[in-house]
């Protein structure tokens, strides 16, 4: 890979697809003894807390959307 003349750095496709990061997909770069890491950036985790109480529920989607809501 090569920094281009303004710092960007293009992603080799192969990696894009093995790895899911798409146009406007938010990575970091991390510090490393080795070097740099590139990876992707997390989620909010407290929107992920929220979402995934919900997976266990044995109820109907639209039921929870419901909830959500507040009908």
């Amino acid at each position: 890979m090569k920094i281009m003349e303004r710092g960007q750095l293009t992603i080799p496709k192969k990696y894009r697809d093995l790895y899911g990061i798409r146009p406007d997909t938010e990575l970091e770069i991390v510090p490393k003894e080795e070097g740099l890491l590139i990876v992707k950036k997390q989620m909010n985790s407290s929107l992920f807390r929220e979402v995934f109480g919900i997976l266990g529920k044995d109820i109907a989607s639209d039921q929870i959307l419901e909830e959500i809501r507040g009908r």
